[in-house]
């Protein structure tokens, strides 16, 4: 659906706009995404890459493990350096926060020591045990 007052000469391909805005690698990739109906416009889930998108419309879709909600600012006229695809969209992301647990400082945490005895035996207690069933014979 295009907006009131909006032309089809206003609109560009949501597949053309998502690899010009830089989300996904090629054209192509960017089209079959669409296909699989992992991205919704205006809330609405769209399945074909040909769908027209105009300005304001905010795009929702979740690729690289991350939740995307950007608001198209500008429609791409190329697919260029990243800083000039960041001014073709607005970011309305969630910041996700991980919270750290009580007492948490940063580091990487210890290497963690098991008692001696459990778990699988070392080369030497194998040898050890292989030694020990040989005599038993």
């Amino acid at each position: 659906m295009s907006p009131p007052g909006a032309s089809r000469a206003d609109g560009q391909r949501i597949d053309k706009w998502l690899w010009y805005g830089r989300f996904i690698k090629s054209r192509t990739s960017a089209a079959r995404f669409v296909s699989d109906g992992k991205v919704r416009v205006n809330r609405v889930r769209i399945a074909k890459p040909g769908h027209l998108v105009y300005v304001g419309d905010v795009i929702t879709f979740t690729a690289h493990r991350k939740l995307h909600v950007v608001r198209i600012v500008a429609p791409g006229t190329r697919r260029g350096p990243a800083p000039e695809a960041q001014l073709l969209y607005e970011d309305l992301s969630p910041r996700t926060t991980s919270p750290k647990p009580e007492g948490a400082t940063g580091t990487p945490q210890a290497q963690a020591v098991r008692e001696e005895g459990s778990g699988r035996p070392t080369k030497k207690q194998r040898r050890e045990l292989e030694s020990w069933l040989e005599q038993e014979r």
